[in-house]
């Protein structure tokens, strides 16, 4: 009955994966190259600006008053669906009773979402996957965004209780077999291991490339306006989530709080645009974020929702999206975000609650980040700030060589090892988790055996414990009941309750030099070799992990020298984890916030500053950060804040290219293709002539938008004379959401569309559908003027032109403000008088 049960239940999930839509099959296993190997690029820039054309101005002019309050109203509920759906019901879902139990509720909810057109399909019109779209439920594949906004939210719980219940299983079963046969328990132990690694590298490299890594770079260059094809797909995020199980529950030295983030971000893209690529709302409400610029803000809400729900940070999650994510933020943004966090804080913490009356499984003390030294040290000396800054000297050498060795080592693995293929990728995984379980179960059995300190029955510290339980005092491989293993406390066990031991206050003397600097090598090896292996991978973890090492070294040798019994190793542990995450990822502000609220201690903030301040300075003067590292190295071009300093000997002319390919204002469709097939340009400027014959410059064409209107054709005219649009001699029939293309996709492209020779001897007024107000720059102007005009406006194209020849007049600050009239309910400028020149 069981194996017929687990059989079905394997033939289910196949079919489910199979049905993924095929529209979503973007993804190049070389994700992060610039160029593919056809010579297009894989990534593309996204269009933050607003297209003032007709079509716009058309659309804004049919918007009544309360339209400006259903925006706002719909991005506030967004928000909130964006913190509730991460966390909410995962690990209720995850249970097969309960989905068939909850079947016949949203079989009900499908006919209820039915009233809304779904792309590709009416009720009349049946699309070729699925039959009948309304009836579908039963077979566990929820048609279109329901599927999404169902299924997809809640993955952090999920993925917590998972990588959680899996480590528990794993060091129960393992200790249990140990009590009779050390050979037979480690054998079990790599089996595992081996097999929860092996199916997420398998689940990456054949369904989900895009989800390898942290996704963190793809992320930050997407909201710096560079979208890479592959990375918001929901089968990315399906990949990144049980990628994430497998890889952090098989033991790698990675964590999962940065695909996190990734997920967040997946979550609100797909959020935002009512479903997948291919299958999705097309209701009425969604269409305030069919821009990239609102999507832009659903996906920084997604990241801020990712921190805060890893690091139960919600200040830190805000913090982190202004931080090192963003490029451009506004206050509004900042109040959602907020909003977003908050809510994600409310909901972690009743699943906390859920979780510790024993609802969770092997989910305990673990789980949820959060390392509480409230307990420990109560204030330092001035003599101690010498060895804290040490330690952020330490940190900031360390962090600049763990950066400088993943880059090497991803980049001889991304152009030698893992051209060769999948097979490749997989085994490569798989070696690194068989070397990772050998050295986590090895090491200990070497390591000698300390009797266990002289405590009272009030003190709380138990010793020893059983491997797999949490907290200090781990009996392994020792030969008396009273003793314990230093080295087996934290390599065989889950990183977090590894760190929470390293933390801990009230424990001097339970490690050893010698361990701990075993465990720095061996652990820092580990981690420097895993990075950039084909599964998903974060780094905050393992970057604590190797931080509170070299931190509670330096906090016994502090304790040995002083001699005062106020001094707690686990502070120099946390102080040194937060010195290596700021050596190597370069965060300050974020990071400081995020490591006060993870340890919920706000006496240690100066000390947490100083070593953070220390980190950085000293790491920026080798290298710059992971995520800038990665960016670079998988061909992001990201615009950092300050442009370089050669730039300001630079002119736009000379930065611009040469060679300008431009449309006239009414085109021939055949001079179109033809245009468009011989260069790769996305975007076209558009020649018009004056009576005496002059050219003018009427606007910019995108190249998307001009695919648009060939595969529509419904623009085509026979006369190759212009038309007036504001004459209404011929309608607009278009809206901007029609030119908008989907999220982390290739889009349309001109081998999608079929021309007859026809369709090739018409002609197309571009006048309608362009962008009549362009950014321009005079020729002259220092390439770092335009640098900054470019990043902070989040510009796409920006026109070089000569020097003008007149001024029609200034614009000051006063003709800028505005003030409301009551009596004509419309805005009237303060002050219009403008100097004509």
């Amino acid at each position: 009955m069981l194996s017929n049960h687990l059989q079905n239940g394997i033939e289910t999930a196949k079919l489910v994966w199979s049905r993924l839509p095929n529209a979503e099959e973007g993804e190049h296993e070389d994700i992060g190259l610039l160029q593919r190997s056809d010579g297009s690029s894989n990534v593309e820039s996204l269009d933050y600006e607003v297209i003032e054309n007709y079509a716009y101005w058309e659309e804004q002019a049919q918007r009544g008053k309360l339209y400006v309050g259903k925006y706002v109203v719909v991005k506030w509920f967004f928000a909130l669906l964006i913190g509730i759906d991460f966390r909410l019901y995962a690990p209720i879902r995850a249970t097969l009773h309960l989905t068939q139990g909850v079947a016949p509720v949203v079989k009900a909810l499908v006919l209820k979402v039915c009233s809304f057109k779904v792309q590709g399909s009416t009720l009349g019109e049946k699309p070729a996957i699925y039959p009948d779209p309304c009836r579908k439920t039963s077979e566990g594949l929820v048609y279109g965004s329901l599927g999404i906004s169902r299924g997809t939210g809640l993955a952090a719980v999920f993925i917590n209780l998972s990588v959680e219940n899996f480590a528990g299983w794993k060091f129960a079963l393992t200790f249990s077999i140990i009590q009779k046969s050390y050979v037979a328990g480690f054998i079990v132990y790599v089996l595992i291991n081996l097999g929860l690694v092996f199916s997420s590298v398998y689940i990456i490299t054949h369904f989900a490339p895009a989800a390898a890594g942290s996704g963190i770079p793809e992320i930050k260059g997407y909201l710096n306006g560079v979208d890479s094809h592959g990375i918001l797909l929901f089968r990315t995020l399906i990949g990144k989530i049980f990628g994430s199980i497998g890889s952090v529950g098989g033991g790698l030295a990675l964590g999962k709080e940065g695909p996190l983030v990734h997920t967040g971000a997946c979550i609100a893209s797909l959020l935002g645009q009512g479903g997948t690529t291919k299958y999705h709302l097309s209701s009425r409400w969604l269409q305030v974020f069919k821009s990239d610029r609102d999507r832009r803000d659903l996906v920084t809400c997604g990241c801020a929702a990712g921190v805060a729900a890893a690091f139960r940070a919600p200040v830190g999650g805000v913090l982190f999206a202004l931080e090192e994510v963003t490029s451009w933020w506004r206050s509004q943004l900042m109040w959602r975000v907020f909003f977003t966090s908050a809510v994600v804080a409310v909901v972690v913490r009743s699943a906390m609650g859920w979780c510790k009356n024993g609802n969770c499984g092997h989910f305990g003390s673990g789980g949820f980040i959060i390392w509480d030294i409230s307990d420990g040290q109560e204030d330092y000396s001035f003599e101690e700030l010498l060895p804290m800054a040490v330690i952020g000297v330490i940190g900031g050498l360390l962090g600049a060589l763990f950066n400088q060795l993943t880059r090497y080592i991803s980049y001889w693995r991304r152009n030698h090892l893992h051209k060769k293929g999948n097979r490749v990728k997989i085994i490569e995984a798989c070696l690194v988790s068989l070397i990772t379980s050998f050295i986590s179960f090895g090491l200990p059995l070497l390591r000698k055996c300390s009797p266990c300190p002289d405590t009272g029955p009030d003190s709380g510290i138990e010793c020893p414990r059983p491997p797999g339980m949490y907290g200090n005092y781990v009996n392994f491989y020792c030969s008396k009941d009273k003793e314990y293993n230093d080295l087996a406390t934290i390599f065989f066990n889950t990183q977090d309750d590894a760190i929470r031991n390293l933390f801990s206050a009230k424990t001097i003397h339970e490690y050893s030099a010698q361990s701990l600097l075993t465990f720095l090598v061996m652990f820092y090896s580990l981690a420097v070799v895993t990075f950039g292996t084909a599964v998903p991978a974060g780094q905050f973890v393992p970057g604590i992990m190797i931080g509170s090492t070299y931190g509670r070294l330096v906090g016994m040798f502090v304790v040995n020298f002083y001699k005062k019994l106020s001094i707690e190793e686990g502070t120099y542990a946390l102080l040194g984890a937060a010195s290596f995450l700021g050596g190597s990822m370069r965060m300050t502000v974020s990071l400081c916030v995020i490591m006060v609220e993870i340890t919920n201690n706000l006496k240690l903030l100066p000390l947490i500053m100083l070593v953070l301040l220390i980190s950085k300075a000293v790491g920026d003067a080798f290298n710059e950060g992971l995520y800038e590292e990665q960016a670079q190295l998988r061909g992001i071009p990201l615009l950092e804040s300050r442009p370089k300093y050669q730039m300001r000997k630079m002119t736009a002319k000379e930065a611009c290219g040469q060679r300008v390919v431009s449309f006239p204002r009414v085109v021939k469709v055949a001079d179109v293709v033809s245009i468009l097939q011989s260069n790769k340009h996305n975007g076209f400027p558009v020649i018009d002539h004056t009576r005496n014959g002059e050219t003018l410059v009427i606007g910019l064409m995108l190249r998307s938008h001009m695919l648009v209107l060939l595969q529509s054709k419904v623009d085509f005219q026979h006369s190759p004379l212009p038309c007036d649009p504001r004459t209404g001699s011929r309608p607009i029939r278009h809206t901007p959401s029609e030119f908008v293309k989907p999220v982390s996709s290739k889009g349309l492209t001109l081998d999608d569309i079929h021309l007859s020779p026809d369709d090739l001897e018409m002609y197309i007024d571009l006048a309608p559908f362009l962008n009549p107000s362009p950014y321009i720059v005079p020729e002259d102007m220092s390439l770092t003027k335009v640098y900054n005009l470019f990043r902070q406006l989040g510009l796409r194209h920006i026109f070089v032109v000569p020097r003008p020849s007149r001024v029609i007049g200034l614009i000051t600050r006063k003709d800028l403000l505005i003030e409301d009239n009551e009596e004509s309910a419309t805005m009237e400028l303060q002050s219009t008088s403008v100097r004509s020149l």
